[in-house]
This record gives structure tokens, sequence and C-alpha cells, in this order.
């Protein structure tokens, strides 16, 4: 999905995130811009645009004891989220600078004060942390979570990690997940019914019929990945030469596909150029009301799923109110209105029922415990391991 060989991910892998995901989150940044004299108390948050609908602020703002100033900021991309914190960073360098050397005319200056907490994607977590651009959230701090026990484990497991920013059960919590998608398989019905069945799992891509009928993400970690999943192997797994039959099944593969692209890969299928896609459900899901002639489904042996997580940048101290947000957040009731406000999942069990999703997407939010436990996360592999995974995507495309 990204290219870990670079401190930043790839830029066009991002194109899932800039979605703005239902009204819920219309007009955030005029509402959210608290007003207030410099003296009052402020709890300050950059989050990713869409994923946080005004109104759950607003009752934010209503529960608090005390009067604060929120200002929450939305950003456009988890990319440019990435690159405030370094730039923070940088900033506070620059403070270590000589005197002279700060007033250089046209240099490029970035805001003096980091944000008390920052939206921030699963996959960029290790780079933030072995960039030292955020710090763990205190253990007192945890254990006062009403709802942390409350996690699945496996969300749980995913943000505590140790310094190098890999998975350790004994290493620090460093965020707190707020929604989650996945990759998923999206079709154009009318087309499939002449074929006389309908997708369920990865190994349908290999289906008679498909041939130059399927547009797939131009991400090795993600095609790969999917053919590793159909093989009952893990997305994550490390040397690709332990899978002798990889190589054939990624030819076959490629026979279906009628091109590849993070980007534009669902206008072909919404004229019905292609016949199947597989893309991030952030992506599709907003189409999906609008397009009628398109479904979507989950395979079901399991997927790659993302998570926008909660990161408390490095020198920020620990606010009372950060720490309320992110327990807000996780509120049972108020979860279950961003997942079906903003159109995502939610790792807080929320009890929503089958009838409190639109039909369009109700496939992709309904949870299935099975493919839950059956998906991953797409973790950052050694250099030499994502070398191998370009070299047999650059292979595959090519034959």
């Amino acid at each position: 999905m990204y290219n870990p060989n670079s401190q930043i991910p790839n830029s066009k892998s991002i194109n899932r995130r800039s979605f703005l995901l239902g009204a819920g989150g219309l007009a955030l940044s005029q509402l959210l811009v608290g007003c207030g004299n410099s003296n009052q108390t402020q709890l300050n948050i950059q989050l990713l645009k869409g994923s946080i609908p005004a109104q759950i602020v607003r009752q934010f703002r209503q529960s608090l004891q005390q009067q604060v100033q929120l200002n929450f900021a939305p950003v456009e991309q988890i990319q440019d989220l990435f690159k405030q914190l370094q730039g923070w960073q940088d900033q506070s360098k620059t403070t270590e600078q000589p005197f002279w050397n700060r007033f250089i005319p046209f240099r490029k200056s970035q805001p003096a004060v980091a944000s008390d907490l920052v939206t921030l994607g699963d996959y960029w977590l290790k780079a933030a942390i072995e960039q030292k651009l955020i710090q763990p959230l205190e253990a007192a701090e945890v254990n006062q979570f009403k709802q942390w026990s409350a996690l699945d484990q496996k969300w749980r497991e995913l943000v505590t990690r140790n310094n190098q920013g890999n998975l350790d059960t004994q290493g620090n919590v460093w965020a707190a997940p707020y929604r989650w998608g996945s990759t998923v398989i999206v079709y154009h019905r009318q087309k499939l019914q002449s074929l006389g069945w309908t997708p369920e799992d990865w190994s349908d891509l290999w289906r008679d019929g498909l041939q130059q009928r399927i547009s797939l993400l131009d991400q090795p970690r993600e095609v790969i990945g999917l053919v590793l999943k159909k093989l009952g192997k893990s997305y994550n797994t490390e040397n690709l030469d332990t899978i002798p039959e990889l190589e054939n099944e990624l030819r076959a593969l490629n026979k279906q596909v009628k091109l590849y692209s993070s980007n534009n890969y669902l206008e072909p299928l919404i004229i019905g150029d292609t016949w199947l896609a597989v893309g991030w459900s952030s992506d599709i899901i907003p189409i999906l009301a609008r397009y009628p002639q398109l479904s979507a489904v989950v395979p079901k042996s399991g997927t790659a799923i993302w998570a926008d997580l909660w990161v408390r940048p490095t020198g920020v101290e620990k606010d009372t109110f950060s720490s309320q947000w992110i327990d807000f957040c996780w509120e049972p009731n108020i979860a279950k209105k961003i997942s079906l406000l903003t159109r995502s999942n939610s790792p807080i069990s929320s009890n929503t029922a089958p009838s409190d999703l639109q039909e369009p997407f109700r496939s992709l939010l309904e949870g299935n415990r099975a493919v839950f436990d059956n998906s991953e996360f797409l973790l950052s592999l050694p250099p030499s391991a994502m070398k191998q995974y370009e070299s047999f995507f650059a292979k595959m495309k090519q034959e």
C-alpha cells in the first residue's frame, strides 16, 4: 500500500484518505474554532478531514465541565499531517540554531506550537515513532481510559510498540484508534449477472469471463497481498521465495487485469469498461449510493485493514482534555455515531444494527467476526522484503 523505502509513504496511495465522508463533516473548520481569549484553556487537534463529524465535537463541548476553547483543524490528507509532525520537530530544532540564522529572509516557517493530538494512519506509526515525531500515551492515562479494556486485542496490539516502532506486547501505547476500513471488492452487478455469480472472495478474481475486466490498485503490497491471502498466507509475508506457487498465481491474475491504478480505478467500473475492481472502502462507500449498479463485498477469507489513530506530538504536555477527547470517541454511543456519519467501522463494539446502515454499503460496515479475525494490518517490512515485492509486482505487470 505504501512505499516504506521512503520516510513518507507513496503519496498516490493516500488517495483513499482524502474523501469527505458524509454530511456530518461539513463546515467543520467554521464550527470548531472556538471563541475565547488567549488565557482560556485550549484543546488543539489536527484531524483528517471528514473523519470526525461536527456534531460529535459539539457534543464533546457540551460534555465538558468547564469552558474550553476547541480548535479542530481538518487536513485533507494523512500525508500532510505526517509532514506537519515533521515540521514541528524541525521547528523545535531551529530554536537551537544560531540566533541570526532564524531570521534569514524567505525561510519556510512552520507553526510554532504543536497540536495536542493529531490524526495518523496506522501504516505511518512506525516511521513516526522511529523519527521521534510522537510520544507514547502515559501508562496512567491509558489505565484511566474507560473503554481501553473494551478494545479488541487486535487494536491494543496494533498500537503497543517498542521505541523502534515495531509491535511489542511489552512496549508503550503510542496511539488510540478511532475508526477503520478495509480493502474490498466492488463490482458491476449487471455485468456479472451474465456470468451467473457474484464475488465473495479473492479466488473469484481468477474466474472465467473476467479476462481484461478487472482493475487493481497500483500497489505491490495490496495486489501481492490479496494473492497471498488467496493462498492462505499472510499479507505481511517477508520472503516471497518461500511461496513457490506465487508467480504462477500472479501471472494468471494479470491476464484478468485491464488496468492498475490507485487513483482512477473506479471510473472504468462506473461506465462498464471494467466489471470488477479492488479498492479501499473509504473510496468506494461514497460512490455506492450514487451508482446503484455497483455493489461491494469484503472478501470472506480476510483482507487488509487500515485505521485512523489519535497520536500526541513529541514535546506536547499531556492535557486532561485531550485524554477526555480520546475517551469520548470511544464511548459506545459516540463511536456508533462516528461510524454511521463517516461511513466507516469503529474499533469499539457499538451494537450497530443492520437497519442502522444504508443498504448500498451495509455489507462493508456490518461486523463479521470471522472476516475481521482473518484480516490484517499492513505492517512495515524490511527494505529487502519491499524490494522483493516491487520486483515481483513489476514482473507481473510486464507479462
